[in-house]
Parts: structure tokens; sequence; C-alpha cells
């Protein structure tokens, strides 16, 4: 039997989780250490996937493994990577230490006489557990075990929000916790009932195979195969709308306008770091699974939705873009730039062309890691002042340069400034969406004009400008918060000037994918080639 690598990389975290929250209470320095053990664990893991998947190579996926589990209703032990789940497996085990190390005093102890209990080993075990989830739904090719796991981070993900928020530490702030509870019970209530809806969709899949087939089957690959051979024939209206039950649950999660109104509460109130893990790295399961699941089990209702699920994109690019330039919390920008980002991967996956889908897969890896540097940055910020609001700050960058200096790279890499590693991705969702709809390419430049306006605005209001009196003392980032951030800008540069060695993983996935949904890139048009000449 082949080394369960894939296995291998999801357990290890899972197994972190465990040993970490088992750690005595009065060792909160040793259960960090340990659990940042763990996260580099996997990610070394990760890059021994990334070393053993062969971009070249025949077939859908690679790393298989395959076992029974639930005989009786169909459901196997199934998983298996393609470039797309390797790149994106090896994104979240690279962020979560840095993670770590970010939140690495949030769930210290407070001062004494704080009522608000602490578990540092509850916090870092919580995201461990939500890697380990994160990363067996990136490989898993059941449809079944995916929705397991796709719905199970949500527990650990409430507590990480509603337990371990902004002013967690508990002053005694009653509003500040209420704000808290609501906004983690508002991101479980959406994804559950998206979550919901889709566990319909699965029955549904479920009852259409074993109706067609004999045998009803939860297998990703099984059931693409058995289409393509003509033994399953999805009528259309079925199809419809079991592709509605699955593309719900996953617009949710991305999020997509107008489902998106839980995260801009849940990045507010969460931790920065845990506001990371949030659109970073858990977001991405939503995105990935459109093209995984969406894609290739429904190509033509796929296709039949594209018109729409366009325009629900390009609302989210400048809806999100337009709010963030009105925002006042730091946080809240850019959660909201986050939601108009979303709107150019989903938009690069339904422009249905190679250079649009090639742009959204590498954009789940560049808004990852250009999130990360900025959001995490701005908490830095936010824990030396005390405060979210942008007008509570002022010439920061003549006090503490460097964390100024970070800052900048962090928005510039936000409104894909060329140079910089989302420059590529946008640029090719924009030129793989013009080349099928060039009205809808139009509209999503003007993203990138807000998006320029809003990170311009916000460095201008917090960095320039005379030193206000609360800030007079604002230490620079220290040797801990340049570990975080230094490795982060020099991905952005080296992404930036060279993103080959991760497109060229990348682009066989999305060929894959093209294939399965029947679309071809368009053809220039014969009358404007010869209008050029």
């Amino acid at each position: 039997m082949a080394f369960p690598l894939l296995t291998l990389t999801a357990a290890v975290p899972a197994l972190g989780a465990v040993a970490t929250a088992a750690v005595p209470a009065g060792r909160r320095t040793a259960a960090k250490w340990l659990a940042l053990a763990f996260s580099l664990a996997t990610l070394a893991l990760a890059a021994v996937q990334l070393v053993r998947f062969d971009p070249d190579a025949k077939g859908p996926f690679q790393l298989t493994e395959s076992h029974a589990w639930i005989a009786d209703f169909g459901v196997r032990y199934e998983l298996g990577v393609d470039g797309i789940a390797v790149v994106l497996i090896a994104l979240a085990a690279l962020l979560i230490p840095f993670i770590m190390l970010a939140g690495w005093h949030d769930a210290d102890p407070q001062e004494s006489g704080s009522s608000r209990w602490r578990p540092t080993q509850g916090f870092f075990a919580l995201i461990l557990m939500v890697e380990a989830m994160v990363v067996i739904s990136f490989e898993a090719t059941d449809v079944f075990l995916f929705y397991i796991f796709f719905e199970a981070m949500l527990i650990p993900m409430y507590f990480l929000i509603g337990g371990f928020g902004d002013g967690a530490a508990g002053n005694g702030d009653a509003g500040a916790a209420a704000q808290r509870s609501y906004a983690a019970v508002k991101f479980l209530l959406y994804n559950l009932v998206g979550g919901l809806i889709m566990l319909a969709a699965v029955i549904g899949l479920y009852a259409v195979t074993a109706d067609q087939l004999g045998s009803g089957t939860f297998s990703l690959q099984e059931i693409v195969q058995a289409r393509a051979a003509g033994k399953l024939d999805i009528a259309t209206t079925t199809e419809r709308a079991l592709f509605l039950g699955f593309f719900f649950a996953f617009a949710v999660k991305a999020p997509l306008w107008p489902l998106h109104t839980w995260l801009p509460n849940a990045m507010g109130e969460a931790t920065a770091p845990v506001a990371v893990l949030i659109t970073a790295v858990v977001d991405k399961v939503g995105t990935f699974a459109m093209l995984r699941f969406c894609l290739q089990l429904f190509p033509e209702a796929s296709k039949w939705a594209t018109p729409v699920i366009v325009v629900l994109a390009l609302i989210s690019i400048l809806y999100g873009a337009l709010l963030a330039v009105g925002q006042r919390d730091i946080k809240r920008l850019v959660a909201y730039a986050s939601i108009s980002h979303f709107g150019f991967i989903v938009l690069g996956i339904f422009a249905m062309t190679s250079q649009g889908q090639s742009g959204a897969t590498l954009y789940m890896v560049n808004h990852g890691i250009s999130t990360a540097a900025l959001m995490l940055v701005a908490g830095f910020l936010i824990s030396r002042r005390g405060s979210r609001l942008i007008a509570d700050y002022g010439g920061v960058q003549k006090v503490a340069p460097v964390l100024a200096g970070t800052f900048l790279v962090g928005g510039l890499a936000t409104l894909s400034l060329p140079g910089l590693a989302p420059f590529v991705s946008e640029f090719l969702v924009l030129v793989g969406t013009f080349s099928r709809y060039p009205a809808a390419g139009i509209v999503a430049t003007l993203g990138i004009v807000l998006a320029a306006l809003y990170v311009l605005v916000l460095y201008q209001r917090t960095m320039t400008g005379p030193v206000k009196e609360e800030v007079r003392g604002m230490p620079d980032l220290r040797a801990r918060e340049l570990a975080v951030v230094a490795p982060l800008i020099a991905l952005l540069l080296v992404l930036g000037v060279y993103p080959k060695p991760v497109t060229e993983i990348l682009d066989p996935a999305v060929r894959h994918t093209m294939s399965q949904v029947h679309q071809a890139d368009p053809k220039p048009d014969v009358n404007d080639v010869e209008a050029a000449k």
C-alpha cells in the first residue's frame, strides 16, 4: 500500500490540536511551542506533496488514497490532489505558523482581576483543528467526505471568533462581548444554512446515481467518468437544482454578494490572526469547491448559470470596493476589500477561459499572502494603539517607519501594483474575462481604481501627517513581528516577478477543468484581426 501522505498531512495538525489541548494549564508557553512545532511539521508534509506532485502526469488526481468507509451508502474515504489543491494546501500550511506567531499573545492571561478565562491551549488547538479540516477538504474527492469537513470546520471557527475576538480578555465591556457573540453566531448561521442546502443537493446527487448506476456513489471520479461514458444522464432541471444547492453553500463561504454580510462582522470582531485564518485560508475552500465540484459535477448547469454569476461577481467587486472606501474601521476595510477580491476570483472561474481560471486559481494564492501581510501588520498596529478606528491614527511612519513600510507594501499588494504578486493574477482574470465578456471585463477594471483609492487613503490617514499624541511613543516592529511579516513580503515580491513555478502546477488542473465543462477559449474575431493589420 502506498504511503498515505495526504492522510498524514491532515492528521498531523489534528493530532497537534489534541496534544496542545492536553498541555497542563500552567504551561502556556510550552503549549504554544508545541502547536508551532506541529504546524511546521504540517508545512514540511505539504512541501513533500509539492515535491512529489508531477504537473505533467496523466489523470486528474495524484497521491490518491481510497478505502471503503460506509459501504452501504456508497461513501468512501477517497483523497487526491490536483495542481490547485496541492498549491492551496501549501498556502494554508505556510500561513498557519505565521498566524500562530502573530497571535502569540492573543490568548495570554490578562491583568489580575479579569473575569474572562483565557485558555491559551484552546486557542492554538482550535487553529490546528481548523488547519486539519481545511487540508482534508482540499484533498477529499468523495463528495460526502468533503461535506463533513466543509461543515465541521465551522465549529472551531465559531469559538475562535466568539471566544478570542478583539477585547476578548474582557474588561467588563458587555457591549464588546455581545458584538463578538453576534459575529460568531452570524458566521455560524449563514454557513450552516448554506451547508444544509448543500446537504439536500448531496442527497439528491446520491439518489440520481443510485437510480441510474444501480448503486449510489459520492465519488467525484466515478460520477465524472460515468457521465463521460454516457452511463449517467442527469436531467437538465435536476442538474440545475443540484448545481444551485452546491453553489449556494460555496458562495456563502466564498463570500459572494449578497451572501457576504457575515464576513465584515467576523473579521471585525476576530483578532487579526483569526481574521487572516478566515479570509486567507477558510474562505478559499468555497472558491476551490466551485472549481472541483460545481464545474466538474454539473458542467451544463455551470454554463447555464454563468451569466448570473458573472453579474454577482461584478457586484461583489464594486460593492466591496465602494464600502471599503467609506470604512472608518481598519479591519472592516480589509474585510470589504476581500469581498471585492473574491469577486475577481469568482469572475475568473466563471469566465470559462483558461486565462480567467488560471488567474483565479493564482489569485487565491496571492490574495492569501497579500491579505495576511496587510491584516497582520494592521493587527500589530491596532494592538499598540488599542483602537481599530482610522481616525485615531496619524503620523505613524515618523515613529515606527518599519511598521509603516510593511503596511504600505501590504496595501500596494492589495491594490495589485505591478511587480507584486496579485497584479499577475488580477491581470489574467481581466484578460480572460474580456476575451469572452468584454463589457464585464471593462466594469471589473473599475475595482482596480477603487482599490487604489481605499488603500492610499487608508495609508495617508494612518501613517502620514502630524504625529498624534496617542501614537508618539508607539514602538516599531519587534523581532517576532518582523519574522511574521518579512517572509510574506518576500513572497509577494518573488511571485510578482516570477510566478512561473506556481502557474506550472496550476495550469494542467485548469485545462482539465475546462475540458470537463467542454469549453475552449474564444477565438479572435477575424474582422478585428484584419482591421488591426
